[in-house]
């Protein structure tokens, strides 16, 4: 992990019902990341946000032919084209990247931009799989959908501007899953993804299972890309969040996974996703997302 940090802000809201979580970079901020990350002997650059037009000032439907019928996916080329870039140059720079979204169909652009020119692994905390497809997912929302399309899922297959190159399904690790569609399970057990649901950790306990997962993402590989949805923790933890459910991790387990990303010294680039200050109860779950950023960037009790 580089001793630079580049801050770098997608206020999207394309990929979910409930509106608010553009607002989320804003409220990260608010909560103060930079000074924490400051405090922590970082030298931090915020790059501002990437253009994201506003979803009423545009057509969810209007299609791509070659993806189908997943919504706002103009937009999302776009806005995640530029994350892209962006975490690509932070990454040049010698910075190690921290995106804020927005929805989570940002990391389509962040694990484009972090794979650029490197062989990477993903480490996904996550309650939903987001593997879905524009024929499997339900809603046609895109935030269900951003593993899958990086890693060039169905119609997601050779579509040149969400595909990550160099990663690979077998350096992917999702965990903490607790909500997942029928036909989405059926793609991540065909698929040599390594998924650890909520029970595996109950069984195993966070330690085991992150590390395992800090195995998978390492493993032959230049370093790897966490993309935490905060919707990954319990709502008692997180409220402010599009798409909570409940049976979520605790707040020590958060901490204690994101320390023992730091201590492989293998993050290359973060993203902290799917906060809402609408649904938020005094910027609870910004605060939280400060203090989770900070545990994976090195911050220690002693």
């Amino acid at each position: 992990m580089n001793q630079a940090v580049r801050i770098i802000g997608a206020p999207t809201d394309y990929g979910a019902n409930r509106r608010g979580v553009d607002m989320g970079p804003s409220a990260i901020r608010y909560a103060g990341l930079a000074d924490e990350l400051e405090e922590i002997g970082l030298r931090v650059t915020d790059a501002g946000d990437v253009l994201a037009p506003r979803a009423e000032e545009r057509d969810p439907d209007a299609r791509e032919p070659s993806v189908g019928t997943a919504k706002f996916l103009r937009e999302t080329e776009d806005v995640t084209g530029q994350l892209a870039d962006e975490v690509a140059d932070a990454l040049t720079q010698e910075e190690t990247p921290v995106a804020l979204g927005g929805d989570h169909s940002i990391a389509i652009g962040s694990l484009s931009g972090s794979a650029r020119d490197a062989e990477i692994g993903a480490i996904w905390f996550d309650a939903h799989g987001d593997f879905n497809t524009p024929t499997t997912s339900p809603s046609g929302n895109v935030h269900g959908m951003p593993l899958a399309a990086a890693l060039g899922i169905g119609e997601f297959d050779g579509v040149e501007w969400c595909n990550a190159p160099n990663l690979r399904e077998g350096n992917v690790a999702i965990v903490g899953l607790r909500s997942v569609d029928d036909a989405e399970a059926r793609a991540i057990r065909d698929s040599d993804v390594t998924a650890f649901t909520m029970s595996d950790i109950d069984d195993e306990g966070i330690t085991e299972i992150v590390e395992d997962a800090v195995s998978v993402a390492s493993a032959g590989t230049e370093g790897f890309h966490v993309s935490l949805d905060l919707d990954w923790l319990d709502p008692k933890e997180a409220p402010g969040v599009g798409t909570p459910v409940r049976g979520g991790v605790t707040y020590r387990e958060a901490h204690s996974a994101l320390e023992i990303v730091a201590e492989s010294e293998a993050l290359r680039s973060l993203e902290m996703v799917e906060v809402n200050p609408i649904l938020d109860e005094h910027n609870e779950t910004a605060n939280l997302a400060v203090e989770l950023a900070a545990s994976a960037l090195g911050q220690r009790i002693l």
